[in-house]
């Protein structure tokens, strides 16, 4: 019955107007506002890519600061920090604290909700997930389209922000009040505090918030309704499965931020004190004069509500492209699929319990302290199921070392450092010592960094070829590769001995004030920015070679040039409007290679049985072992 219903909502939405006569519609519609997911996808990838490309400057402004704060920025850095209207905050060309928390809060902002979620939910999961469950387009193509306006508003307000006369946001990417409710509001008008970086922060999450939501409802309906005859639950790709458990995730963990950043937004601009408490006094002295009897701890507790789920929103993507990878490169069926996706269900599950191992410096007492501390640790065995199939995957198969595969493979030790370091943070009595110092940085970056942005890297190499025809050049992805894995573990390696040092996270002069404890780590920070700075360099490659291989890359020969057994491969190259040329109908499991008895090493799931090819040979084996 479900596979009759599926079938059903998929012949129905494929009869949508939306669907005909694409050819005919101008240039705007088929490009800018378009409704079609591959194009959005497409337009989510451009977008989050030069979203990454803003936010990794704005990190290397800030590892100058720590490295050489006495030393001016180079005449390039200046001249771009002219041209963005902050070169006034800085004193003589040197970075200065204003700027530098200007930068840090701004710099986790723009990485985490305008760049590396767009990117492998929006992105990779509007292009890939109606091509692998055989439907022609997402439930809500128009709801589609709007998402994608919504980020980009979103994302184009938060960048606005930085000339504005107080400059962007500066009390972190966390925005805690009371500090970033009582921030630039000098001006003591309406106005004047609406037109201030903290104000249009908060604005900005506002439209990029409800763009996530939008996503997630899109998402769950598409998986739920739209899947081809034949696709049954256990017959879904490992991407789609994480796919949706994001969608999930987004869908109940985005709410209360949202919630949280409009009280906020009431808070500095109606007159409420939700998050302010009574007496509360400015740098002056002076007792602000408001209503009082509001919660800081309430903004914390609706902040991470959403902030650890937002964790998994940022790997599962990653984690799911890599299962996609290694099986069609390993050419072996992914191993544990089923305790793969009970364990993806287990770690949504999960991430909702444990926000509260963020706030241990508040005060809360043993019993709640405990409560999280045990969640925290059991949401490391979902963790270690994944990353435990992914690698015995390897074991045994026939490895081929393409370009996604590099990728894929470095990811798997990444992310299991960065998880491995974590474990130590779920414990109060160490976190109370590790809290705010570049330990937690450096755990975070490992699973953000050459974690989840190493599977994306391999997502963009994998399915490039079937969204342009074309390969990516080998030679520019090594020379892209083997200097971004080195200089990842460069910049966070280091990092874990300045924490266990003491190192705060927000000195913007590298510990310099207080050389008389911290002498004996200094010197890291010059070797850390100039893995930062080489790492920059080495994304150049990567750059031309994106867009170089638009025209001048090999053309592909089919259109499966991986040799892969999902639907997407199925289609056209490039996917046509609609997609499939005909209704697709699944008839095995995602991932048959090296089936035994059959002549060719991969089986795709579109495969009649009486399509099925026999190896002659094996089959005359069989017949001789069993007589």
């Amino acid at each position: 019955m479900a596979e009759a219903a599926a079938a059903h909502a998929h012949d129905d939405h494929g009869h949508d107007d939306h669907h005909h006569d694409d050819h005919d519609l101008p240039f705007i519609e088929k490009y800018v506002f378009s409704t079609d997911h591959k194009v959005i996808g497409i337009q989510y990838g451009i977008s989050s890519l030069i979203f990454l490309a803003i936010g990794f400057f704005l990190m290397l402004v800030m590892r100058w600061s720590i490295a050489y704060p006495e030393d001016q920025l180079p005449a390039f850095a200046r001249f771009i920090l002219g041209f963005g209207g902050v070169s006034e905050f800085l004193n003589e060309g040197k970075v200065t604290g204003t700027l530098y928390n200007m930068f840090g809060a701004m710099h986790g902002t723009i990485m985490v909700f305008l760049g590396v979620v767009p990117l492998g939910f929006a992105a990779f999961g509007n292009y890939v997930t109606p091509l692998q469950i055989g439907a022609p387009d997402m439930a809500f193509p128009r709801l589609n389209m709007w998402s994608f306006w919504l980020f980009l508003i979103g994302g184009v307000m938060m960048l606005a922000s930085f000339f504005l006369p107080t400059g962007a946001a500066q009390v972190g990417w966390t925005n805690y009040s009371p500090l970033a409710t009582t921030a630039q509001i000098e001006s003591g008008t309406f106005w004047g505090i609406f037109w201030t970086g903290q104000t249009q922060w908060l604005l900005s999450m506002v439209f990029i918030i409800s763009s996530s939501l939008l996503g997630a409802v899109n998402f769950i309906t598409t998986i739920i309704n739209l899947r081809a005859k034949g696709l049954t639950w256990m017959r879904l790709p490992f991407f789609v499965w994480a796919m949706l458990v994001t969608g999930f995730l987004l869908l109940l963990a985005f709410p209360p931020l949202e919630v949280a950043a409009i009280m906020q937004l009431m808070d500095r601009l109606g007159g409420s004190s939700f998050f302010l408490p009574t007496g509360l006094a400015t740098d002056g002295g002076q007792i602000l004069d408001i209503s009082g009897g509001g919660s800081p701890l309430l903004y914390q507790h609706l902040f991470w509500f959403l902030g650890h789920p937002e964790v998994y929103v940022l790997l599962l993507p990653a984690i799911a492209i890599v299962g996609e990878i290694i099986p069609n490169n390993t050419r072996k069926p992914l191993w544990g699929y089923k305790s793969m996706v009970y364990a993806v269900l287990v770690l949504g599950f999960l991430s909702f319990i444990v926000w509260a191992h963020h706030m241990y410096l508040t005060g809360m007492g043993n019993v709640v302290s405990t409560f999280f501390q045990t969640t925290t640790v059991l949401i490391s065995i979902p963790s270690v199921i994944l990353l435990t199939c992914l690698m015995i995957s390897l074991w045994g198969g026939s490895i081929r070392f393409t370009v996604p595969m590099l990728f894929a493979t470095a990811f798997l030790p990444m992310f299991g450092f960065g998880g491995l370091t974590g474990l130590p943070l779920a414990f109060n009595l160490i976190d109370l010592h590790l809290h705010d110092t570049y330990y937690v940085i450096g755990h975070f970056h490992y699973v953000v960094a050459p974690g989840s942005l190493f599977g994306l890297f391999a997502g963009i190499y994998y399915w490039y070829p079937k969204a342009t025809g074309r390969m990516m050049s080998t030679k520019l992805a090594h020379l892209h590769f083997w200097p971004t894995l080195i200089c990842m573990n460069g910049i966070f390696l280091p990092m874990f001995v300045q924490g266990m040092a003491g190192f705060h996270r927000r000195w913007y002069d590298g510990g310099m004030a207080f050389e008389s404890t911290t002498a004996e780590y200094m010197g890291l920070n010059e070797v850390m920015s100039g893995f930062a700075f080489a790492m920059a360099i080495a994304q150049v490659p990567f750059i031309i070679n994106f867009f170089w291989s638009i025209k001048n890359g090999k053309k592909v020969e089919s259109d499966n040039p991986w040799d892969a057994t999902t639907l997407e491969w199925a289609t056209p190259t490039p996917p046509p409007h609609g997609n499939f040329l005909e209704e697709p109908v699944c008839y095995r499991d995602p991932y048959e290679y090296s089936v035994p008895g059959m002549k060719s090493d991969f089986l795709m799931q579109t495969t009649h049985p009486d399509d099925v090819e026999i190896d002659e040979d094996f089959a005359a084996e069989d017949t001789t072992a069993k007589a």
